[in-house]
């Protein structure tokens, strides 16, 4: 077996989809697992205006709205999390995704000042942030304060994780990877886009150029530029195409070097690390 072959087995890539499929499997997965656990009432996510949180939001969504019809029970709820730091320069597009989701409840978490004041800590301590790390620490309060939510509302943790994503390690580890559940996982950017389209969302949320918008130096950086390749290659070769050889030895390096991102704590055990 190849080592694209082996990818696409480890994320359950597929070749083709029917959205409608799609959207029924990720909506029963959802429901499946709070009905697993009737503790659980809520769904917890962050929404940020861009494709992957705008999908997972709308899953969410259908998920409680059938739960609650079909068991009566009104205290399930799906909490939309707005986690700005300071303005958001595409505020716009959060609004319009959370006017596509109608999410039961939204929350509103500015992250500015947390992380300020974590870095100040830092600081006086000795270590003073680069750019990339308090990137990095954005996502993690982000994180931090879903599950503070969650543990107050009964809730689960919802990522938007999801293929072409995991594939090249592209979320901060314990940040927007450190989550509860992730119906996403499986499909890549295309296929969501696949979904979305299916699901009557503004098309503009979903043609939006993909940012992480961590980096104060270097804002609204394309996730493409960080990566060096596009997503349009990375769904070519999930999809198990054959493309340039220089491109997919990048998408292989990012998988082998991020590898310790989708596993959890090392142990004594594993083994992987050595290959």
């Amino acid at each position: 077996m190849s080592l694209q072959q082996e990818i696409i087995q480890a994320l359950g890539a597929k070749p083709q989809i029917d959205a409608r499929e799609e959207i029924r499997a990720s909506v029963d997965f959802l429901k499946s697992y709070l009905k697993t656990y009737p503790f659980l009432k809520t769904l917890v996510l962050g929404i940020s205006g861009g494709q992957d949180s705008t999908l997972a939001g709308k899953l969410s969504q259908l998920a409680i709205s059938e739960l609650r019809d079909e068991t009566g029970d009104s205290s399930y709820q799906f909490i939309a999390v707005r986690l700005p730091f300071g303005v958001q320069f595409d505020e716009q597009d959060c609004q319009d995704a959370l006017a596509f989701i109608q999410p039961d409840k939204v929350l509103t978490v500015n992250i500015k000042e947390s992380v300020l004041a974590s870095e100040k800590a830092l600081r006086e301590a000795g270590i003073e942030l680069s750019d990339f790390v308090r990137g990095n620490e954005k996502a993690r309060e982000r994180m931090k304060a879903q599950y503070s939510i969650a543990g107050m509302t009964k809730g689960v943790v919802v990522g938007t994780d999801h293929a072409a994503e995991a594939i090249t390690g592209f979320f901060t580890k314990y940040g927007d990877g450190g989550t509860d559940i992730n119906p996403l996982f499986r499909l890549n950017k295309r296929q969501g886009k696949q979904l979305l389209k299916e699901l009557g969302c503004p098309e503009h949320l979903y043609l939006k150029v993909p940012t992480a918008d961590l980096e104060d130096d270097r804002p609204s950086l394309p996730d493409e530029v960080a990566l060096g390749v596009t997503y349009e290659n990375i769904d070519d070769y999930l999809e198990g195409k054959q493309i340039d050889e220089n491109l997919a030895k990048t998408i292989e390096g990012w998988y082998l070097k991020t590898e310790h991102k989708r596993r959890p704590p090392i142990t004594i055990f594993d083994d992987f690390w050595k290959k």
